[in-house]
Formats: C-alpha cells, structure tokens, sequence
C-alpha cells in the first residue's frame, strides 16, 4: 500500500468548531497550563509541539474532561459554542467518544486485556449507538479494514496481546472513529514506534479523520511528523504557546529561539552531515514558573536583560495583521519573544557547535569482529510443547578503531538479541566473536571477566539500569572496581568522567531519581567508560529522549569516539539518527542482515527494497519536501521467528515481490532464500533482484 504526503485543509467554515480560550490548568501549586488559546476548524489538522513537561496533554486531557476532580481548571472550552469547562460528568461522557474522541500514546493501557478487540470496539459502538449487536459487530469489521487491520473478519476475535504494537494503535483509532466523531486528539501516537509502523499508524490517522470527515489535534514531539500532516501548528514552552501559525510560516519563518532550536536539534536523512545544535539546559518544572521573565532566557542565546524582567507576549508578527487579529482569529503567525518582529535578532545564526570529525583508516585495527552469529531461544506453547525461536540467524560483521556500525530494523528483528549476545549478556546459541582478536565467545570465568571490560553496554532506559539505591559515584565506582582501579583513586576519576560525560562533579553523590533523562543517560555512558572499553554498544540509547536532549547525547558519543577512538555499535529503529552517528549500516530482518554497506551508498541508492521502504518513511522536518516527498508504506507486520516463511521472508511484504516480478521470477523468490552478496565493493544485500529495487516508486 502505498500512501502520499497530507495535503493542507481546506476548513469547510470560518466558524471555529473548537474554541479554546485563556485555558489555565493547576494541580494545587503546579500551574501545568497558562493561558491557551487557540481554534480549530472542522476538517482542519492542529499540531501541538514541544518537550516533555510543555503542557501538550494536559492541554488535550483538559479538552476530554479527563484531570481528576482536584484539579483547577479555568478559561474556556467551547465545542460547537457549548461550553465544556465545568459541564457535568454524564453530560461530558455523552460527548466524550461520540463527539470528542482521543487516541493515546500507549494502546495496550487504553484497551482492556480481558475483552477481545472486538468486543471493546462493539461497546464503543453501542454505548452511543442503539444498534443491534450483529450490525455493530459489521460494522465494527468495516472500521478495522478501514484502519488497515488484515483479515478484520477474523482478527476481531482477537485479543490485544495478540496484536503488534502497530495493529493495536490502529485498533484504538478504529474505536476513536467508531461514533464518527468531530474531534479526534491523538496524543503522542507514534512515541517509540518503528518508522515503518508510524507510517502505517499515521496512514490510519489520516484514513479516519478524511472518513468520519473529522479535525484532527495531533500532539506530538515530532517535528517531522508534524511537518508532513498539520495544517496548523502550536508551539508549546512551559505551559503555554510560544509560537503558532500556519505549518510552512512557523517552519520556514519561526520567530521563536525555542522553536528555532527545536528544529537544529533534529537529525534529517537530507542533511546527513549537518552539525545538531542541542538546545542547552533544561525546561523549566512547571512548580518554577513566575511570569515575571520569559520562561526560555536561561536557555536563550539571543537573551537579553529584557527577557528577565518579564514575560513576553504572544505578538504577531505582522503588525498589519496584529490590528485584524480578534479573538475570533487565532491563525496567525505568532511568537511570545520580545524581539518576535526584530527578525535581525532571533533569526541571527545559532551558536555552532564543533562536530567531532572521526575519519575511519581503512586499515584500522578491527576492534570487533562477529562471525555467524546464532541465537535461539527454547520455549513452550500453548499446549506445552517446546519449540525454537531463531532470533539471530548467522550475522556477520566488523567494526574498526573509531568506526561507528549502525545496526537498524523493525521491532522482533533480532538486533536487540544479537547485542545482548555480543555483549555476552546472555550466552549465543553458535557462532565466534572476538575483541581485539580475542575470542569473547568461549571465555570463561576471570577471562570472561577481563574480556568484558573491552566491551561495555549502554541501554535503552537509564533509569531500569541504574540501581535506585546507590548515588553516581556508587553506580560509576562499581564499573571501575571491574577495572582494577585502586579505591582511593576512584573519586578522582568518577569526577573526570562527569566531566567527560558533560556533567558536574558535584552530582556524584546524588541518585538516580535526582536526573532528567538525558542526565541519566550520560550517567549510563560514563558507567560504559569506567572500564576503559574498545568497544560500546548503544542499544536504542536515545529512543525515549526529547529531540534536544537527544541531539546533545548523540553529540556527545561522537566527541568521545574521537577522543578515545572507540568502536560503537549503535542499535536502533530511528534511522535519522543512524544516518547522522554511523559510518556504516547494517539492515536486519527477521534474524538476518539484508543489507550492509557505506552509510551514504546505504542511504543514497539502496539495494533492498526493505532498506528503502525504512528510508521513505523517515519524516523530514520540512513541510514543503513532506508534500512534495512520497512514501513507501508497508503492508502487515514481520512473520514470527517461530514461523519463517519458505525462500524470501520479506516478499510477503516486497514491492518489488508485488508489482515487478513475472510468475517465473516469483516462483525463484518463494523456493530460493536469498544469500548476502556484493552488490558493489563497499556494499552486500540479500535480494535476488537488487538492481529492480531503484524502480520501486515512492507513492
């Protein structure tokens, strides 16, 4: 299936289907949201951006009636001219769902693990509907096949466990659409979702609203997402609006610092070699906020005393349309910055920031070399009988001094295995790695133990990998008593590698639960560091940070490569900042590498069609190359492990498979597995027909 960029809306009328105005939102002390207002036309698409801790669901949450009785609500809420705030709990729920409906970020806590999908999607139905439970049940398959669910007419009777995190994301918009509403909110509805996933969600989104004829609020900390869907878009600092305005004014003009570095910080596939300029510091807790400065000039590089003597307003930029613009109009172009229509000031280029330039020799030692790597894993179904899952089926490769390899693919591809098994985090099924030529493989007790200082280990999630009760200089000092450093000299060197990480000695006596996420992270990085290691493995290590943060950790692991000359090994599903770190890629699928090469001659002229329907899912952060750019969206989900399909596992799923093969060809891709070959002297796939996949047309 194939889908093309969203198209700017046209709003059928000026009346504001939704009207939000001078929306305040307080838990006790905390003032979480501070005078929103904005409008909404019907069939329109509203992005709402911005950092954790912006007031981006509480906003949303605060449109649904959602916050618990305790919390403060003023201002207004108008749907349809009907005022929402302080309307009664039954009048709201006959709204909520019929008329208003939300998609939130994590399906499997919003559907009931007891109930079939079916059976949710029904009562979602008949709740607001008196329809016979057969008609419902019809017209609930219909909404399924409309979001894209496969054999809707047996999937029904499924269970939410039994779907991927894609199908069940697209299970809750079916029941977000199920009563036609007016108004869908999705909050945060692709976070942590693979590239080819998000597209399918996105794909379902946008199906929904153009078939229930609905405006969609699309809360996201997604630029790229926003750029290739939103009409509209608010920037949120802070607990209010920073900057809004039509997508391509706040985009190409922004006249916000804040969003300007939103912006710099985000990785581009377009723009491979372009220096992340991370904003610096943190945003503020909402428990800080005064009014009486600009929220932003602590982490501002074009403030001045101006900004901390008090709080901007929201000015438009065009003075000749500041004196037309009313409280009915709410579209356009704003900034709440002192010198928003002083372009000479907040348009000045942003501070540069050196970029660690590692040129990898050619016959550079090989710091990790991994030969036909094998992971099963044993396990029962449902009748008791054991089987093999083949997690990881024979993955090779080779990692230089100062090289970084990306290793990318769909979430059950085997990545994440093949590094806990690299790692010996658990114990490869067959196959050889070595360190420096060692063999790490069938090292056993004080050798293992010595080998393992050579190959450290960054995670996904800080937080679950640093233990709660012990302080930083605890959590570091442990890593460096595996390395033998005398215990009066471990202080000194937990402080230098605070300071390598980019944080403060004084924090080593702190906790965990004392950090920001990105802190936490580079706690983790110091922790891989303590042992003086060839080689790091970065699983997913930026998958759950906001992009400024991210962009600061990623600029901070090229800085220490260079230093140290390190090899990296940096698993992920987010090939925008795979293509900015690495030097090499590797594709895996389904247990397999399908394609390993030179990151430009990867990224540039792929040779698999998967690699390439990855690469035209990658939002852009540019509105106008959004529209312009077409996409490649999969179809269904990767086969299970424990039921690999005969010859080509990916032709289920193959535009090439679908749409360029005649039927001898087809039958060479159903009888014959694919073997990694050269395509070129720096590049290998595994495809049959690697020169057809430049003729697979982006939609």
């Amino acid at each position: 299936m194939t889908i093309t960029a969203h198209e700017p809306a046209t709003p059928l009328t000026t009346a504001p289907l939704l009207e939000v105005r001078d929306l305040h939102v307080r838990f006790g002390a905390i003032h979480a949201v501070r005078g929103v207002s904005f409008d909404l036309q019907r069939g329109e698409v509203l992005g709402i951006v911005g950092e954790s801790g912006s007031g981006k669901s509480v906003t949303s949450n605060a449109i649904m009636g959602l916050h618990p009785d305790h919390t403060t609500i003023e201002g207004s809420i108008r749907f349809e001219g009907q005022e929402l705030i302080g309307l009664h709990d039954r009048a709201m729920s006959k709204l909520r769902g019929a008329r208003i409906s939300m998609v939130f970020q994590d399906p499997m806590s919003s559907l009931n693990p007891v109930l079939t999908v079916g059976a949710q999607l029904i009562e979602a139905i008949r709740i607001h509907r008196d329809m016979p439970k057969a008609e419902a049940r019809r017209e609930a398959v219909e909404l399924l096949g409309v979001v894209g669910i496969p054999d809707a007419e047996h999937r029904i009777d499924h269970y939410p466990h039994e779907f991927s995190g894609g199908m069940r994301q697209r299970a809750v918009i079916a029941i977000a659409m199920a009563n036609r509403p007016d108004v869908i909110i999705a909050d945060e509805p692709t976070t942590a979702l693979d590239v080819t996933v998000q597209a399918q969600v996105l794909e379902a989104l946008d199906q929904a609203r153009k078939h229930v004829n609905a405006a969609l609020i699309l809360v996201t900390h997604d630029m790229g997402v926003i750029a290739g869907h939103a009409d509209r878009v608010l920037v949120m600092y802070g607990g209010r609006i920073v900057e809004r305005g039509g997508v391509d004014q706040v985009f190409e003009h922004s006249r916000m610092p804040y969003t300007r570095g939103l912006l710099a910080s985000i990785p581009r596939i377009d723009q491979r070699d372009a220096p992340l300029i991370p904003i610096p510091g943190a945003p503020p807790s909402p428990a800080s906020l005064t009014g009486r400065a600009c929220p932003f000039a602590d982490r501002c590089a074009f403030a001045r005393d101006t900004c901390r003597e008090s709080e901007p307003e929201l000015l438009v930029i065009d003075e000749a349309a500041a004196a037309l613009d009313d409280s009915r109009e709410l579209g356009t172009h704003a900034a709440a910055c002192h010198f928003a229509r002083q372009p000479e000031i907040v348009r000045a280029p942003l501070p540069s920031v050196p970029v660690a330039d590692v040129v990898v020799e050619r016959d550079a030692q090989v710091l990790l070399d991994v030969d036909d790597l094998v992971q099963r894993y044993d396990r029962k179904d449902r009748a008791g009988k054991r089987t093999s899952v083949l997690a990881v089926d024979g993955v090779s490769f080779t990692i230089r001094e100062g090289e970084t390899l990306g290793l990318v693919g769909e979430s059950g591809c085997g990545k994440s295995s093949a590094a806990r098994a690299i790692t010996r985090l658990q114990t490869m099924t067959s196959g050889a790695v070595s360190v420096r030529g060692s063999d790490l493989a069938s090292a056993r007790g004080k050798a293992l133990t010595a080998m393992r200082r050579q190959i450290q280990m960054v995670f996904q999630d800080p937080f679950s990998s640093l233990d709660p009760r012990m302080s930083v200089a605890d959590l570091i000092g442990e890593a460096l008593a595996l390395a033998r450093v005398d215990r009066k000299d471990r202080p000194e060197r937990v402080a230098q590698l605070l300071r390598d990480v980019g944080l403060a000695e004084s924090m080593a006596e702190r906790y965990p639960h004392e950090f920001s996420g990105g802190q936490r992270q580079r706690i983790g990085i110091a922790r891989a560091l303590a042992t003086d290691p060839d080689v790091v493995v970065l699983d997913e290590p930026v998958s759950a940070l906001d992009v400024s943060v991210q962009a600061g950790i990623v600029n901070l692991l090229s800085r220490i490569q260079a230093e140290r000359g390190l090899g990296f090994l940096f698993v992920a599903h987010d090939l925008a900042v795979v293509a900015h770190i690495s030097d090499r890629i590797a594709v895996m699928y389904l247990g397999r590498i399908v394609e390993i090469g030179t990151r430009d001659e990867v990224f540039d002229d792929p040779a698999h069609p998967y690699t390439k329907a990855l690469l035209s899912a990658i939002p852009i952060p540019d509105p106008k190359v959004e529209r312009e750019r077409q996409a490649i969206t999969l179809t269904g989900d990767m086969p299970s492990p424990s039921d690999r399909p005969t010859g080509c596992a990916f032709r289920a799923r193959c535009p090439i498979f679908a749409t360029l093969l005649d039927d001898e060809r087809r039958e060479r891709c159903i009888g014959d597995d694919p073997a990694l070959e050269p395509t070129s002297a720096t590049r290998d796939a595994a495809c049959h027909f690697p020169e057809l996949t430049r003729a697979v047309q982006h939609a």
